[in-house]
């Protein structure tokens, strides 16, 4: 659905991205992530068509966006950190003028409008001016917008920004529904989103690509955590083949190359048990998205490989 190849932009001598290259299926749900600056919104705004790139290429839905922007922005629905809305029109007025704007008329606007409205549980502000919502209903009329015509693919920068929990939820639940039939680019700071929707993270440090993989396996680690009443030293006497390190929360024993977490946890239990010891817990260490995107931004140049 997107392809993104060796895509770069510079602003005179800075270089906001450079050269950056990924695939995204249809269908999938991806986090872009990266600390402000890092090139995340240079590169919603390159997918849009907003922004020229500097080099590089991006296809979208097979279309050449540099050579048919028009044709790709029809299939595109975007959310950016600013919301694009009039302050003074009504919710209703502002949405029949946006569906206006992506070329749709007669039945084909009212079906898309009413269907925005209805995705974004906006029915009860339809006639109220835009300035007097709060933060929350503003950030669901551009989502609504963004939403216009069906979209095949979906841009949202920061899309629960002002949304209270259960507004947060809803917007979760309505970003997985529109992935049945829709490929979503979502870019937020909040790390509990992407892991809440996300199928994929993209992990941008000063406008290079430092990570790109699924959330499964960037969650998986290459260790075990355990807990017994053995000690240290009885534990490596136990397990001579395996590194066992003490740790905060007990110990923790490194994987072997290739090696299955199931199949390594039956032996380390077994080897337990063998030396006398109590088995307390044994499971695989899961890494959380904040510690991997840290890791990625202390990473000394290269891609960081999970």
């Amino acid at each position: 659905m997107i392809s993104v190849e060796n895509l770069s932009r510079n602003y005179d001598d800075f270089v906001a991205v450079d050269e950056v290259s990924f695939d995204i299926a249809n269908g999938e749900i991806v986090g872009l992530l990266g600390h402000n600056g890092a090139g995340k919104t240079t590169i919603m705004k390159m997918l849009s068509g907003y922004l020229e790139p500097s080099a590089g290429k991006i296809t979208i839905d097979g279309i050449d966006l540099a050579l048919d922007p028009r044709q790709v922005q029809q299939r595109l629905g975007y959310l950016p950190e600013n919301l694009p809305v009039y302050p003074d029109m009504s919710v209703a007025d502002y949405l029949d003028y946006a569906a206006t704007l992506k070329g749709l008329s007669g039945q084909a606007l009212t079906g898309a409008v009413r269907s925005a409205i209805a995705a974004t549980e906006l029915q009860a502000r339809l006639l109220e001016p835009i300035a007097t919502l709060s933060r929350g209903y503003k950030q669901r009329v551009g989502v609504a917008q963004a939403l216009l015509g069906s979209p095949k693919v979906l841009i949202l920068d920061e899309p629960t920004n002002g949304l209270d929990p259960n507004q947060t939820q809803h917007m979760r639940d309505l970003i997985q529904e529109l992935a049945q039939s829709a490929t979503v680019i979502l870019s937020t700071h909040i790390m509990q989103e992407v892991d809440a929707v996300c199928d994929r993270a993209l992990i941008l440090r000063d406008g290079k690509l430092g990570l790109d993989e699924r959330l499964a396996d960037l969650h998986r680690s290459n260790s075990l955590s355990l807990r017994s009443n053995l000690s240290l030293q009885q534990l490596q006497q136990a397990l001579p083949s395996l590194t066992v390190d003490e740790d905060s929360q007990g110990f923790s024993i490194s994987l072997q190359d290739g090696a299955s977490a199931d199949d390594m946890a039956a032996m380390v239990a077994a080897a337990v048990s063998a030396a006398g010891g109590e088995l307390y817990r044994l499971s695989p260490e899961v890494r959380d998205l904040e510690t991997v995107f840290r890791e990625v931004n202390q990473q000394e140049g290269g891609r960081y490989v999970v």
